[in-house]
Formats: structure tokens, sequence, C-alpha cells
């Protein structure tokens, strides 16, 4: 029986694992494969991890993306 494993940086926490089933094609595992990772946010966590921010500049992007999704929503309520 084979695995399929992806690790995120180098923690084993956030470890997705898929088991072949018998007379399952390697395509098909594949797919089950990603789309585990996706759901479990595992590129997600990759791609946050990937650069140091700094508290403050974290707090002024984390503040810059709320005011962003205030437009959206506002933008969407006064098409409604």
């Amino acid at each position: 029986m084979a695995r399929i494993v992806a690790v995120a940086g180098q923690e084993v926490t956030g470890l997705a694992e898929i088991q072949l089933r018998d007379g399952e094609s390697v395509e098909s595992a594949l797919k089950r494969f990603k789309r585990k990772v996706l759901q479990e946010d595992i590129i997600k966590e990759i791609k946050r991890h990937t650069f140091y921010l700094k508290p403050g500049e974290r707090k002024r992007l984390k503040s810059k993306l709320a005011r962003k999704r205030s437009r959206k929503r506002k933008s969407r309520e006064e098409r409604d």
C-alpha cells in the first residue's frame, strides 16, 4: 500500500496523508490528496510562514485587509 504525504514547513502537525485504495489509480489518489491539502489549509500556512512580519507590520496589514473587506461589503450593500 502506497502513501502520499505533505508536510507544511518543518512541522509535522500540518500533515496531510491519504492511502491508496485497492484498484485506485494514482491520478484519482492525487486528486483526493490535493483536495485534502486545500481543505486543511496547508498551502496557506506555508505561504504565511515564508517570510517574517514584524508585529507592527502584521497589525497594519490586518487593519488594511479589514478596511478592504469593509469597502467591499459596503459596495455590495449599495448594489442590492
